[in-house]
């Protein structure tokens, strides 16, 4: 698996219609096995997407549409988001 964690600082006021037009993109995404947001109570919030594998993940991130949906999201932020791609280890202890 891989994905990313993305920490957006919103503008003042905006965290809520943040989450709205995040909820709002219900475009089914080749690869995607999950997506979370994490709010914290401050003018941020934490995305989180698991993909099948890094292929799937930058298919994703190089789609047009995925592009329209990002710049929506983007004028609601302070600043471009905090990326952290990488892979995903499942942690030893977590059995399903």
């Amino acid at each position: 698996m891989f994905g990313t964690v993305a920490k957006c600082k919103t503008k003042p006021g905006k965290r809520d219609e943040v989450i709205k037009t995040l909820m709002s993109d219900d475009r089914p995404v080749k690869g995607m096995q999950a997506a979370y947001i994490y709010e914290t109570g401050a003018d941020e919030v934490f995305m989180v997407g698991v993909f099948a594998d890094e292929a799937t993940y930058r298919a994703n991130a190089s789609d047009p549409e995925q592009d329209k949906e990002y710049r929506k999201l983007r004028d609601l932020l302070v600043e471009d988001p905090e990326w952290h791609d990488g892979n995903i280890v499942p942690w030893p202890g977590n059995k399903k």
